[in-house]
């Protein structure tokens, strides 16, 4: 949501521009793509139009890929706006919609998640379908995911997005990732995403650890920090695959990542091709 090409040249921000970003980070190996809707003035819009524009043409340029689309609080906090992602009509539903499970402070201002929020939108998630990727920053979130699930607002399946190195939630080191992965659920999927100059660090930790990844030029928007070398997120997803294929571990197709997370094939997808999770 905060990325503009005057300052992250390849940022894609319309419809035929994200989904041309799509289909190059699936050929590199993604099998999953979080998406934010802009409008034509870059900033970011919450408009179902403009989710099922960008979802049509992503379906259309990569029919195998999974999809999902934010919820974000950062720019606004009311469940209405935050949901209208979840009701995309065209092309296909969203298979899995974002759910940060508490607010927090970014640099550039709060995003702001209270409790009552969270367990409406999981429970329009809920309504149709959609399996929350659930977004923790630290401890307190993976607490607080532990509570949902015991009081049935959340079930299985649980897949999680941990994102470290944002100043105002947790670093990025050794306590920090084992008491997060100690406090969630059993039978969990989960992810590590990095904060700018931590992305590539949290994503080699993560296929060490035998976890999954996240890159893209939403939490990172240079692929060498110390020169400050503009991104890709096709280059980005071309390292990581790289880095993980040296460690042992292969991307995943779309319908494999599937299985892993426990979602259910969708009846309207075809092709299956390569695609960014493994075992």
């Amino acid at each position: 949501m905060v990325p503009r090409r005057a300052t992250v040249p390849h940022v894609p921000v319309t419809p035929a521009q994200i989904a041309a970003d799509v289909a190059r980070c699936v050929d590199a190996g993604a099998s999953m793509v979080h998406l934010h809707a802009r409008g034509d003035d870059e900033a970011p819009t919450w408009r179902r139009e403009r989710f099922e524009e960008i979802v049509a043409a992503v379906v259309d340029r990569a029919p195998e890929v999974i999809i999902v689309v934010t919820t974000s609080g950062r720019d606004w906090q009311d469940v209405d706006r935050r949901a209208e992602s979840l009701d995309v009509h065209e092309a296909a539903r969203p298979e899995m919609a974002s759910l940060t499970l508490g607010s927090m402070n970014f640099p550039t201002g709060p995003s702001v998640n209270a409790p009552e929020t969270i367990a409406a939108l999981a429970s329009r998630m809920r309504d149709r379908g959609i399996v929350p990727e659930l977004e923790i920053f630290d401890v307190g979130m993976a607490n607080v995911l532990g509570h949902l699930r015991k009081t049935a607002v959340l079930a299985d399946p649980t897949y999680v997005n941990i994102l470290w190195g944002s100043r105002g939630t947790a670093d990025l080191s050794a306590i920090n990732i084992a008491a997060v992965l100690a406090a969630l659920p059993a039978g969990s999927t989960w992810a590590f995403a990095g904060i700018g100059r931590f992305q590539l660090r949290a994503n080699t930790m993560a296929m060490a650890l035998g976890g999954h990844v996240r890159v893209g030029l939403e939490d990172n928007p240079y692929e060498e920090w110390a020169g400050r070398t503009p991104a890709t997120n096709p280059r980005l997803v071309e390292r990581v695959v790289k880095i993980g294929r040296a460690l042992g571990r292969e991307p995943a197709s779309a319908a494999r990542a599937r299985e892993i997370i426990g979602l259910p094939v969708p009846h309207d997808r075809a092709r299956p091709e390569p695609a960014v999770v493994s075992r």
